[in-house]
């Protein structure tokens, strides 16, 4: 069957979606997130998730199926009540412990039944996850082995369960596409990109962006994709607006262990943090020296319960985002928390006519943030509308008054350039931009003046601007005629 998904909304990439999960008659909203339950250790306990927001969680069938009473209590209770949660759960099959230890002793045929009997709502074949830094012989023999396994998928008999396709192909962007297009080819419901753990966990966030588009590519505009063991709060935005629906979790757990206190921003240490600025439950109710004062128990599952908090409350607040149109405002304001992240938001930049065809016309506000700003996918779907008008002259474009000694004024308005008169109140040419503007917004510009310049070859223009930087000056056609106002406009 092919999985139930509606998209709602969109900004960049990323869009609001309803997944219905048909087995526990269960609609989630994406972009969401998946905290991982380990079956053997509950640091919260699955009844109080919901508490924090929580639609859906993951757990891991093979763990389950390892164990013999685990196992035995989940084919007779079934899997909701082993794990004490109502909502819709999604099991992964042992491809972990397969790229963790290089065997597992069981197949994907034995895996799906085994979650389909216990009551899985969205079950996982034995796909075989390749370290990025395999070399391209290694990537392509595991991708063609897992390809096998999802055909080996598609006629295992599962009812109502949705079964997902795991898309592979290591940090090769030519493979991670025909994986994804293997994938969406198949009748599998759910995609998740894979193997993406060890680039997160070592901060290269630019090659997951990079394979992240690629996959997409493959898989085309409408599946659900789910992002691997992306954790962390502070990269989500910059995931999500480069198209990823789902993301799983136990870093709550797992850095609560190892006393880490996760914030948007990056992981503290809890001895190095001498007053709480967030505001969730644990927070205001207990400083840094009550949780080390703490037994350890108590400091564990309070620091995974502010985890929770935290990384929940991004996913809330990138849904609104979506919502309002300001997902590229978050996700850059994300991006100036660390150099590896603005590394990220350069390369999800990079994939710019691959965002301007998912992202929306018209949003609330463009917000000029940064240099990086000037390469958005709203400049970008500016200047190829600028290359499709029809305009007679002599035409002035002015960031100065208009002057009667020409036919037609425009006003000039970087990091955009020529705003026809018709659209200067409409999104986004109605941008806040500073006074300050950096040498790359002027580049912009003159991007577009040269847009609309060569698809008006016979046309006379005269740019009038206040001191634009030499590069912006060399960016234009040589026939456009250069007035100098002065100084001004904040340079």
């Amino acid at each position: 069957m092919t999985a139930p998904f509606e998209i709602r909304q969109q900004d960049a990439a990323g869009r609001i979606g309803e997944l219905e999960v048909p087995r526990v008659d269960r609609t989630v909203e994406t972009p969401a997130l998946l905290p991982v339950v380990n079956p053997h250790y509950r640091t919260i306990d699955p009844d109080r998730l919901p508490a924090f927001g929580v639609q859906m969680l993951i757990t891991n069938s093979y763990i389950i199926y390892q164990d013999e009473e685990l196992r035995e209590r989940a084919r007779s209770e079934g899997l909701h009540e082993l794990i004490g949660f109502d909502g819709p759960i999604m099991t992964d099959s042992g491809s972990f412990q397969l790229a963790e230890y290089g065997d597992i002793s069981v197949t994907t045929e034995e895996i799906l039944a085994f979650q389909a009997e216990m009551g899985s709502d969205i079950a996982t074949p034995v796909d075989i996850p390749t370290h990025p830094d395999a070399d391209r012989e290694t990537v392509e023999s595991d991708l063609a082995e897992t390809e096998r396994r999802l055909a080996t998928a598609e006629s295992v008999d599962t009812g109502d369960m949705l079964v997902t396709a795991p898309v592979q192909g290591g940090t090769f962007p030519d493979l991670r596409e025909q994986a994804g297009a293997n994938a969406a080819a198949t009748d599998l419901d759910v995609f998740p990109v894979g193997a993406v753990v060890p680039l997160l966990n070592n901060y290269r966030y630019a090659e997951a962006v990079d394979l992240l588009a690629a996959a997409k590519r493959g898989l085309g505009p409408s599946r659900p994709v789910h992002l691997f063991g992306a954790g962390h709060p502070m990269t989500f935005a910059l995931m999500v607006a480069m198209g990823a629906d789902l993301f799983d979790s136990a870093a709550y757990a797992l850095f609560a262990r190892d006393e880490r206190y996760l914030t948007v921003r990056g992981t503290r240490h809890l001895e190095d943090i001498e007053e709480f600025s967030c505001t969730c439950p644990v927070c205001t109710e207990h400083d840094p020296a009550a949780l080390r004062d703490a037994d350890e128990t108590t400091r564990t599952r309070l620091l995974a319960e502010h985890n929770l908090h935290v990384s929940m409350a991004e996913m809330r607040r990138i849904r609104e985002a979506i919502r309002e149109g300001s997902l590229l405002e978050l996700v850059e304001s994300r991006a100036h928390a660390h150099p590896s992240l603005l590394d990220g938001y350069r390369t999800l930049l990079d994939h710019v006519e691959q965002l301007e065809r998912a992202d929306r016309a018209s949003k609330s506000t463009f917000f000029y943030l940064s240099e990086d700003s000037a390469r958005r996918p709203e400049v970008r779907r500016h200047h190829d509308r600028l290359g499709r008008l029809d305009v007679e002259g002599p035409l002035l474009l002015t960031e100065g008054q208009s002057d009667d000694r020409y036919g037609d004024s425009w006003r000039l308005k970087p990091p955009f350039g020529p705003v026809p008169p018709a659209l200067s109140t409409t999104y986004p040419l109605t941008a806040e931009v500073p006074e300050r503007m950096d040498d790359s917004g002027y580049v912009a510009a003159a991007r577009g003046v040269k847009r609309l310049v060569e698809a008006n070859p016979g046309t006379e223009f005269v740019l009038a601007q206040f001191d634009w930087p030499r590069e912006a000056i060399e960016t234009l056609p040589a026939r456009v005629t250069v007035e100098d106002l002065g100084s001004g406009m904040g340079r």
